[in-house]
């Protein structure tokens, strides 16, 4: 659920979409530009961040018998003390390598999705000057998200084994193909899809308000520039950053509690847990889920509503880095490959 890095450049090129752009060749090269610049963009802001994400991520599926980060400072020193500098990067490789097909997928799923939902809209209104609307943005952008995830989710799946193995690991997955091999060995390749109905789910609020928000944030500003930030009908780097950072924050929020069950569902079955799933073996064992309604009533039940937000904080915290990194090297990287940015009016 990782979108937000990408929500500046799958908004801002979507607009070829509306635009009655009529070069296929330049458009071909444009977006292959642009999906290169959204690789070179994401690979870095997820870096820059992958501590706070494998402390997230630490965070949501710990055994609750045998707690061994109690928040996100601590956490990260236990980490440093632990595992060293490597340990703060542990997945980070394999959240890298899905960034470039996910990108892929995202950015044509949502160009033709803004398409067709637009040209249906027309047709329906009988307005040939018509726009998406808030409400339509939402739906392409949660049908992008829902391919898109779907997609690439059984490196997201491996990606969270990995990212929970630590040095008192009974068992180490050597890389992401040797997890993947050994999923399906052992669990089946249904395995790979676990968690998959959470993630489904929270795509509609994530990506698709990630969209709305950010589109229609945008468009507001430029129409009324109510603070007086638009000069020649165009938004600034930093204006632009708190639109995104603003979008991030909303569908991020909303749709938390899915990505905790996410995460959950995802070590179910997992032959030699993570210690820190598993608990070292001192503790009592970690809950079994038989489906994702069954996940959130254990989850509250054992743990209280506030479980369903654990590692929110620093989610939270790597929004904003996230989103300026990833704003930033793209709008650089197009600058170099000679990419046009198209702003609406």
């Amino acid at each position: 659920m990782a979108s937000e890095t990408k929500i500046v450049n799958l908004a801002e090129e979507a607009k070829l979409a509306t635009e009655n752009v009529k070069a296929p060749s330049y458009a071909l090269l444009t977006i292959s530009k642009s999906l290169f610049a959204g690789g070179v963009a994401g690979g870095l802001s997820r870096t820059a961040v992958a501590p706070l994400e494998r402390m997230k991520i630490l965070l949501q599926v710990q055994n609750s018998h045998n707690i061994k980060y109690n928040g996100t400072i601590q956490g990260l020193k236990y980490i440093w003390r632990t595992e060293g500098f490597r340990g703060l990067f542990k997945g980070n490789g394999t959240n890298c390598a899905r960034i470039i097909p996910n990108s892929a997928v995202k950015f044509f799923s949502y160009e033709q999705a803004s398409k067709a939902i637009l040209q249906v809209y027309r047709q329906r209104t009988g307005n040939e000057d018509a726009q998406l609307t808030p409400v339509l943005r939402l739906g392409a952008g949660s049908c992008a998200g829902i391919i898109a995830m779907s997609a690439t989710y059984p490196m997201d799946m491996v990606r969270g084994r990995i990212t929970v193995q630590t040095e008192n690991s009974p068992f180490h997955y050597r890389g992401m193909f040797h997890a993947l091999s050994t999923i399906l060995k052992e669990e089946g390749p249904r395995a790979l899809y676990k968690g998959w109905l959470p993630s489904v789910i929270g795509v509609v609020p994530y990506a698709g308000l990630n969209f709305a928000v950010y589109e229609s944030l945008k468009d507001w500003l430029v129409t009324s520039n109510p603070f007086g930030l638009v000069q020649d009908s165009e938004l600034s780097v930093v204006t632009r950053l708190a639109c995104g950072a603003a979008a991030g924050t909303v569908g991020q929020t909303v749709a938390y509690p899915l990505d905790v069950i996410r995460r959950r569902m995802q070590m179910v079955g997992w032959n030699h847990a993570s210690s820190v799933v598993a608990g070292d073996g001192t503790a009592k064992a970690p809950l079994e889920y038989t489906g994702m309604v069954d996940a959130f009533r254990k989850t509250v039940r054992y743990e209280g509503f506030g479980a369903l937000y654990k590692g929110l904080v620093p989610n939270s915290v790597k929004v904003v880095p996230s989103i300026a990194i990833a704003f930033v090297t793209y709008e650089v990287v197009k600058d170099i490959l000679g990419v046009e940015i198209r702003i609406s009016d």
